[in-house]
């Protein structure tokens, strides 16, 4: 089962304590040797801060989720060459909150990087999502890979549920609040419409699917050349790995540095593919851009940022009237 179809939960940071609070309770753990405890910009889900044990650098996350801690452990087993995942030395309860220790990893969201940085950006995020690739997995294996108690959801299916305002989701009652606005109504209703029309394109595929990132869950090098940890895997499937690709291209709109990035074409000349990967790929790509899309008119709806979901109206818009990206592999 999904992170987010348990039990419905009150607002993710409701019970955020104190900066002194985390202070006394780490140094009560450790012995009163912490040192440099400092908050860092948590996800919507957590807050995070990170501190210092002699030589040593942690980052200690705390959230209402325990499930999302889990997750992160799990994905561990994904450790490899180009995919740096923090390792998760201890999860269990603190302050009222399930909470996990992980080894600090430095560097810069990718989201800060600019235009010209897309070089570098480029070849470190294709690298990522080759590493990706490289996981190895087969066509038996669940859609939540780390659910022992899979319930059967094919890929399909996924695609079509993040369209689905279900009312025993944590993230409910949206449908509702789009329908109010004729403009967003009208292109989710287009999305979703189109998005059925291109899914016969997309493959049962069980690739690993970060399924997040951006959004502060990949950090860089100074340089941008490298990617130094990738964060948060309670989004992760087993999918297809063009997911990724539209993830990054659709917000590309937001950040200069990744649009610079070239991740479609890159992906497109990528040596670990073959012709059997890519066949239908514009019209894949196409089709989750839009997933994304759509389903993001929904949480922003529920999270009641109307700004951001107008923005990402607006995209959903221009991905609508440009339609596939094109296949130019024959001219490459």
């Amino acid at each position: 089962m999904p992170f987010w179809e348990n039990d419905i939960v009150t607002h993710p940071k409701s019970q955020v304590p104190q900066v002194e609070q985390v202070a006394a309770w780490l140094q009560a753990k450790f012995g009163g040797a912490v040192e440099d405890l400092a908050p860092l910009s948590g996800g919507f889900w957590s807050s995070a801060f990170t501190f210092r044990v002699g030589l040593d650098e942690f980052v200690l996350r705390l959230s209402e989720l325990s499930e999302g801690f889990t997750i992160d452990a799990a994905a561990m087993r994904f450790i490899g060459p180009n995919l740096p995942i923090p390792e998760v030395l201890e999860t269990g309860e603190a302050l009222g909150l399930p909470y996990a220790i992980s080894r600090r990893h430095v560097g810069r969201f990718v989201e800060t990087t600019e235009a010209d940085e897309g070089r570098a950006v480029g070849e470190a995020l294709a690298s990522l999502l080759a590493a990706l690739r490289a996981v190895p997995g087969n066509d038996d294996e669940g859609v939540f890979w780390y659910d022992s108690a899979d319930s059967g959801m094919t890929w399909h299916g996924w695609l079509r549920a993040g369209l689905i305002d279900n009312p025993k989701s944590r993230v409910s009652g949206w449908r509702g609040l789009l329908a109010a606005d004729p403009r967003v109504d009208r292109l989710f209703a287009a999305c979703e419409q189109r998005i059925e029309q291109l899914l016969p394109a997309c493959p049962e595929r069980r690739d690993l699917v970060h399924g997040d990132l951006l959004h502060q869950n990949v950090l860089v090098s100074e340089d941008a050349s490298t990617v130094t940890a990738i964060f948060s895997w309670k989004c992760s499937v087993r999918g297809d790995f063009l997911f990724d690709v539209a993830w990054c291209t659709f917000w590309g709109d937001w950040h200069p540095g990744i649009a610079a990035a070239g991740l479609w074409q890159r992906t497109l000349a990528a040596p670990d593919l073959v012709e059997a990967d890519l066949v239908d790929a514009s019209l894949r790509h196409h089709c989750y851009e839009l997933q994304i899309a759509a389903s993001h008119f929904g949480w922003n709806a529920w999270t009641g940022d109307l700004k951001e979901l107008q923005a990402v109206a607006d995209a959903a818009e221009r991905v609508l009237s440009r339609g596939p990206l094109p296949d130019n592999r024959r001219q490459t």
